[in-house]
């Protein structure tokens, strides 16, 4: 059991971490603007606070052992051309705080929701790919996740960062899989669930420690009925 500080833990993906975290007997800490706004499971305490301010991660990080970052760059919706309503950089500057409070408090481990794409995949991207995120408001978010990417590289922090294909909220369709990437051909999405569950793996799981591989889910056989293990190297 660990105490565990999640950022993002109001989102998508970010309350499936605090589900799955509770579930394993951690004590979890989430810093969120609005704790009234919130519905989290029992046990899990609620911050009041924005990642936007260091002082803010300090009071959160109070006590913790590691650290989850569920953070996004958010749009105003899914459309690729909804404008961006966060703050240019908001995932870089917030990642960098972290990593500065946690070298305050001596915590080290930091797992991290990145994006395929991002940092040194974007050279396996589709040409066509490439071009919708240069010319719509993908591009802010690419552009946050490429920053996130060079401070977290640049950090003496035991991280992960999980590249995701495209996300999605329906059940995992097959076991997970990882690799580094242009190691193997990703599969086309991921669960949210298995995004959770990954990201929680690698705090305590030296497999992918200071890498950052793709994660998708795998297309199972129409009679698969069991998950295969966090992936290693292959």
């Amino acid at each position: 059991m660990i105490t565990l500080l999640v950022l993002g833990g109001s989102g998508r993906t970010g309350k499936h971490v605090l589900t799955q975290a509770v579930e394993r007997g951690h004590r979890v800490r989430a810093l969120v603007r609005n704790p009234d706004s919130v519905s989290a499971p029992a046990g899990v305490e609620l911050v009041a606070g924005t990642p936007s301010r260091i002082d803010d991660i300090r009071r959160a990080a109070d006590g913790v052992d590691a650290v989850v970052s569920a953070l996004n760059n958010s749009r105003a919706s899914d459309n690729p051309w909804a404008k961006p309503v966060s703050p240019p950089m908001f995932m870089t500057d917030a990642t960098r705080d972290t990593l500065t409070v946690m070298n305050e408090n001596g915590i080290r481990r930091l797992s991290v929701a990145s994006t395929l794409g991002a940092g040194d995949s974007w050279r396996t991207l589709n040409p066509l790919f490439k071009g919708l995120i240069k010319t719509s408001g993908i591009r802010h978010g690419y552009t946050d996740h490429h920053g996130v990417d060079e401070v977290v590289r640049a950090s003496d922090a035991e991280w992960v960062m999980a590249r995701s294909v495209a996300l999605t909220d329906a059940p995992p369709r097959g076991p997970l899989r990882a690799a580094l990437a242009g190691a193997e051909k990703p599969g086309l999405s991921i669960s949210r669930v298995e995004v959770a569950r990954f990201l929680l793996d690698a705090l305590q799981d030296d497999t992918w420690l200071r890498q950052a591989p793709l994660i998708w889910n795998q297309r199972a056989p129409r009679d698969a009925s069991t998950r295969t293990p966090l992936s290693g190297r292959n």
